[in-house]
């Protein structure tokens, strides 16, 4: 059998990296593997579930742009969820490849569920050596603490150092204006452990605590595009055949994913968080928790489904067009336009690259405009240029200013207002261009499951989605050819039903 006539893609100049993807694996019957999910914010997040943070602190978190982050809270990961996310993500395009289209997560999911600034400076520049006892002298002056010498590793500190600490430190009303920065300075590189997390699930990096140094200059830097880049690069790594875990923000990427599948989406139950407004003082409060913090709840799963990988993947390889929702998201509840004032829409459509120190991923709002209510087009090809950025590391690299090194990528996230798409809105007859969907079908990957190019899928699939399942059953009944014919009544009631079932589908395909 050809698997690229059943499975796709059909045309692999889009998709050129199939034989390397993990997807490709999985016809052949490998296809148990779970990714393991790398985080180092547990620690942090237990701790103030029985610790509130004092209000000097979130005021700070406010001012800087991180309040939404800590407000959403930690959730459990669904690894199963991810990795069959994982299984449909396309390095060469930084998209999902769905039965219903490319959909992405981009920089206005990262605005809305944590309220990250996504406009500003990028994260960049130099990538400074420290001895050990530099390192100690650094933190004293900029966190109010110097941990041991076995605390440090390279440029990261290890997490349980940092909460040794905090667990001696009190913030009161009455507290010195520095020592209150030093502790904000700790929880953001605590929550950068739930945000960019280091591959060893117990350390943070020291980079970017450079960005903090001036606290009130932090809030000139775009943090989500980083925390956008970091994920991206992860779920390209991730998707590529033998490996066996993912980092990033992958807390955002699961409400993305329980935001938009209905088949996945778990009910919302008891709020286990603090969701309203924070008061400051008798004049002032903090908004109330943004979009991200109504899925830290107890959720219910009577009307989805939350199961192995294997049932997801099977639900994304039948997905049908109104069980996608492109635009999920309430613009006038109370919860986004509590935190409106500082969004940058305009930019949530901007081709740009996002940057954070060697990290550069490309961001592809063109590939997924229905997300932004636009009919979508045949995007361009993805620049084969773009995939070299991957091969950029840190290792050995210490001592680069990458803000030098990169200049020519900073002057493009320079241009990114120069670069934002518009298309003609979505209409009720019209969600795509003619042609997108006999493009779209040649350079997908229709299928992951083994099982599903197996089954007949009745109902109606966009485009010509419907015509796949029938080659599919077609060439499996065609395999029949091969054997023996049936020569009892229960064999040739069985060849009749299959071939009855073919001639149903061509009916619903038309």
């Amino acid at each position: 059998m050809d698997r690229r006539a059943v499975y796709g893609p059909r045309d692999g100049t889009v998709l050129s990296q199939q034989l390397q993807h993990r997807s490709d694996d999985i016809p052949e019957g490998d296809i148990d593997i779970v990714l393991q999910a790398k985080r180092a914010d547990g620690v942090f997040c237990n701790y103030f579930k029985d610790h509130d943070m004092h209000v000097r602190v979130l005021d700070v978190l406010h001012q800087i742009g991180f309040y939404g982050v800590y407000r959403c809270g930690r959730l459990v990961y669904d690894c199963h969820l991810i990795t069959a996310l994982v299984e449909r993500w396309r390095p060469e395009t930084h998209t999902f490849h769905f039965r219903v289209g490319e959909a992405t997560i981009t920089l206005e999911d990262v605005q809305i569920i944590w309220a990250l600034s996504i406009d500003g400076l990028p994260v960049t520049g130099l990538d400074i050596e420290r001895s050990t006892e530099e390192w100690q002298i650094y933190c004293r002056e900029y966190l109010g603490f110097s941990p041991d010498e076995e605390a440090f590793k390279d440029s990261r500190l290890h997490t349980h150092a940092i909460m040794n600490f905090i667990r001696t430190v009190e913030i009161t009303h009455d507290t010195p204006r520095p020592t209150v920065v030093q502790y904000t300075r700790i929880a953001m590189l605590l929550l950068g452990g739930l945000m960019c997390p280091d591959s060893s699930g117990n350390m943070v990096p020291l980079l970017y605590l450079s960005k903090l140094e001036e606290i009130n200059a932090a809030r000139n830097y775009s943090w989500g595009s980083p925390v956008l880049a970091f994920l991206y690069r992860e779920l390209c790594h991730a998707s590529l055949k033998g490996k066996a875990a993912i980092g990033g923000a992958l807390q955002l990427l699961q409400i993305w994913a329980w935001s938009r599948i209905i088949s996945l989406s778990p009910g919302l139950g008891v709020e286990r968080l603090y969701m309203d407004q924070v008061q400051v003082n008798i004049d002032r409060f903090l908004p109330a928790a943004p979009y991200g913090a109504i899925w830290n709840c107890r959720h219910n799963f009577t009307r989805t489904v939350r199961t192995t990988v294997r049932v997801i993947r099977d639900i994304l390889d039948n997905m049908q067009e109104d069980q996608f929702i492109w635009q999920p998201y309430d613009m006038d509840s109370d919860r986004i336009m509590a935190y409106a004032a500082d969004f940058t829409p305009e930019l949530w459509r901007s081709t740009c690259l996002l940057i954070f120190y060697t990290i550069m991923e490309i961001h592809h709002p063109e590939r997924v405009l229905r997300q932004f209510g636009m009919r979508q087009n045949i995007p361009e090809m993805p620049d084969s240029r773009d995939m070299t950025l991957h091969q950029i590391s840190r290792k050995a690299r210490t001592g680069t200013d990458w803000g030098v090194q990169h200049i020519l990528h900073i002057r493009r996230w320079k241009r990114r207002c120069d670069t934002i798409v518009n298309r003609p809105s979505i209409s009720n007859e019209r969600h795509t261009e003619r042609g997108y969907w006999e493009w779209y079908n040649n350079i997908t990957r229709h299928f992951v499951s083994s099982s599903t190019s197996r089954r007949v899928e009745s109902r109606y699939q966009p485009g010509d989605g419907c015509m796949r399942d029938i080659v599919a059953e077609q060439i499996q009944a065609l395999r029949l050819s091969n054997q023996p014919r049936p020569t009892d009544v229960e064999g040739l009631s069985r060849l009749l039903d299959r071939y009855d079932a073919t001639v149903d589908n061509i009916c619903h395909a038309f």
